[in-house]
């Protein structure tokens, strides 16, 4: 892009346009997202002058600089001139596409030929055209035989071309053959082997390129993941409801003890508040009161004490050596430890003393705390990065750099919207550079803009606002966007609840309400995360209209006897185990960007899919999943789903068989179809779709 003499922005058009080539971010300038095996579309405004035809395909450039396959492009909807092509790049790394664009004769041709000669119009003229381009290709395929027999890279294209090139030659014969009638001759040249040697030896005019688009690929984490978040310090605590006795802190001993259950309900990311000594200057009390008392264990986002600051162990916690053997037994388990990242200090945090620099003065003299109107914070710091950027910069960077030596691979960045963006963006690049395979997460409900802008810059996934998305309007319109142009830069985590945030739709329906919002959570999106105390539904507020927990676990020790709840069935933890053995086992579900909705007739009933095709999923045939859900958490509700045909890769008119994952059930399903959900015992179907596989009950009852 130039500046014109007359001041405008001009664009360098090629002999064939390519204009406005998606997935790109901030208009090329920062790399689109993937994960590896990940399925994207790209896509590409394409067009030429006159009526003669042409052809475009995608191409991915990896890390090492080799091209890949090229992908056909297709016109998206007929007459709109945008092409579109989905590619999956198979590695991590900085990768790069772009798309290549051709005038194509033979398809002219075949278009004119097709139309004149079985009417006898032009045939000699015709048939004659048709063997020169067929001369040509068997031309262009000699040399390509050549070329490869001579390097000796690939005998299977050698073999392919003088294949192609015997293909050509025949054709090129048959129509110059007289002797035959002029449609006769003409089927020499369409047959389904001349067809195909053309697909991979074709005929090109005027071949035009896009700029390279850079593309980074991280590990398949990034995208796809389920995090269970819990406080150390409340598992294998004792606490006297009769206030008889202090308190004990649970250790990194007694909560390595819930990490085989975590592992077993199927959960690969465990998620630690933070795990530091805690301040006891304004330490806050049960339910976040201005009075603590001794055995108030304080908010662990009060970090610093005389014990040690973000490099430092909880001493009731035990110390890094049970921290690592803590880290050691999750990954036995196939758990990541996710550390959280909370740039903020209590009054007694080191860094108070060595650095008043880095916090803001009041008028009065006094360190301001943390607000949020009407919120105060009176046991939190907040950073000042204006006066001392480069000193928090590198400290940052080396207690980072010291937890990722003890095992950690995934941080939770807490309320990342509140410091510079321009910190974040060196942060991010520099982790990016020396540590690519550590994940970071943005905690970060805050304005679309500035949510927009971190996942831009670097951060690997988000919160969103899923939780206060409740209808099927509010969830079908925020996901089209998130798995819309959203997904080249952003990817979502669905947690259903978080110590701070309880949602309304879960306070009054009981475990219908969570059932709901974990089917919701886990099938929508690939990342989704629970809070501790989900699967037991708890649900009472701090007070009416509040999100907040009534005595909450930020405050006090909040030990759960999880045999009992399991012994009284108390708890819906063999939801969730089911929800991610179906997760796992579904590679449609495993990405984000092919999220399609369909249409029941109420609007209390969400119908959605997520398709994958074979090269996805490693083995023939496509993966489907087709899920219905009643988001009244009250009654139950029955409605027709009138499905997306195209969605689902199949002729539902056909009709087809899907089975339900939570309860093994088959029906037989068509273009209309009736259900009825009962949240209660039934909240949802989750189907897998078998286009080939008749048989089971007419409808689902």
């Amino acid at each position: 892009m130039g500046a014109g003499g007359d001041g405008y922005f001009s664009v360098v058009i090629g002999r064939i346009p390519i204009l406005d080539v998606e997935p790109q971010v901030d208009c090329g300038r920062r790399p689109a997202k993937a994960v590896a095996g990940e399925t994207f579309q790209v896509t590409a405004t394409v067009f030429r002058e006159g009526h003669e035809m042409l052809g475009a395909h995608a191409v991915l450039r990896d890390p090492a600089g080799t091209t890949g396959r090229p992908c056909p492009m297709r016109e998206l909807a007929e007459g709109s001139d945008r092409y579109g092509a989905d590619v999956t790049p198979t590695g991590e790394g900085l990768w790069h596409f772009r798309v290549e664009a051709w005038g194509d004769p033979y398809a002219h041709w075949r278009h004119d030929s097709a139309i004149k000669v079985p009417i006898g119009q032009d045939v000699e003229l015709m048939l004659a055209q048709g063997a020169l381009l067929f001369d040509r290709a068997a031309k262009q395929a000699r040399q390509a035989a050549r070329e490869a027999g001579a390097n000796g890279s690939s005998p299977q294209l050698r073999r392919g071309a003088n294949a192609a090139r015997k293909l050509f030659e025949s054709a090129a014969a048959g129509l110059r053959d007289q002797s035959r009638s002029g449609v006769e001759r003409l089927g020499t040249a369409f047959t389904a082997r001349v067809m195909q040697a053309l697909t991979e030896f074709p005929l090109r005019d005027l071949m035009t390129y896009s700029d390279w688009c850079p593309l980074i690929v991280h590990r398949q984490r990034a995208l796809f993941s389920a995090w269970y978040e819990f406080f150390p310090r409340s598992q294998g605590a004792k606490v006297d409801p009769l206030g008889r006795a202090k308190p004990v802190s649970g250790t990194f001993a007694t909560a390595a003890l819930r990490l085989d259950a975590i592992a077993e309900m199927g959960f690969d990311v465990v998620y630690l508040p933070p795990v530091h000594p805690i301040g006891t200057t304004a330490r806050k009390g049960k339910n976040n009161s201005l009075l603590a008392g001794p055995a108030d264990p304080g908010s662990p986002w009060a970090i610093g004490a005389p014990a040690g600051g973000h490099d430092a162990i909880h001493p009731d916690l035990g110390t890094i050596e049970d921290f690592d053997a803590f880290v050691a037994r999750a990954r036995r388990l196939g758990l990541e430890v996710a550390m959280d990242l909370a740039l903020q200090a209590s009054p007694d945090h080191p860094w108070v003393g060595k650095h008043p620099e880095w916090f803001t003065t009041r008028a009065d003299g006094t360190i301001a705390y943390a607000e949020n109107p009407p919120k105060k914070y009176q046991d939190i710091y907040p950073l000042n990065f204006d006066n001392d950027q480069e000193g928090i910069y590198q400290e940052v960077v080396r207690i980072v750099r010291h937890w990722i030596s003890h095992g950690v691979t995934v941080f939770r960045v807490d309320n990342p919207h509140t410091k510079p963006l321009p910190f974040w963006d060196r942060l991010l690049a520099e982790m990016a550079r020396t540590d690519p395979q550590v994940l970071f997460l943005a905690e970060a409900f805050t304005r679309p803009a500035m949510m927009r802008a971190l996942a831009v810059i670097g951060f690997h996934q988000s919160y969103t606002y899923f939780t206060w998305r409740n209808t099927a309007e509010e969830l079908t319109g925020y996901l089209k966007e998130l798995a819309g142009p959203a997904a080249a830069y952003m990817r979502p985590n669905f947690f259903v609840n978080t110590p701070d945030i309880l949602g309304a739709y879960l306070q009054h329906a009981g475990p219908a309400a969570f059932k709901v919002r974990a089917v919701l959570a886990a099938m929508l999106s690939p990342s989704w995360g629970v809070y501790s105390g989900y699967e037991l539904c708890e649900n009472t507020p701090l007070r009416p209209g509040s999100e907040e927990y009534l005595d909450s676990e930020k405050y006090q020790y909040k030990p759960r006897d999880w045999e009992a709840a399991k012994r009284l069935n108390l708890t819906i933890s063999d939801l969730i185990t089911r929800l991610n053995v179906i997760r796992r086992s579904h590679p449609a579900l495993m990405q984000l960007r092919n999220l399609r909705f369909h249409f029941p007739d109420r609007a209390e009933i969400l119908c959605f899919s997520k398709r994958v095709g074979a090269s996805a999923t490693g083995v023939t045939g496509d993966d489907t999943v087709l899920v219905v859900v009643n988001l009244d958490p009250h009654l139950p509700r029955e409605a027709t789903i009138w499905l997306d045909g195209a969605a689902l890769g199949i002729d539902v008119a056909a009709g087809f068989t899907v089975t339900d994952e939570l309860t093994g059930a088959s029906y037989r399903w068509g273009e209309a179809n009736y259900v009825r959900l009962d949240p209660g015992s039934s909240p949802a179907h989750i189907f897998k779709v078998s286009a080939d596989q008749p048989g089971g009950a007419d409808l689902p009852a």
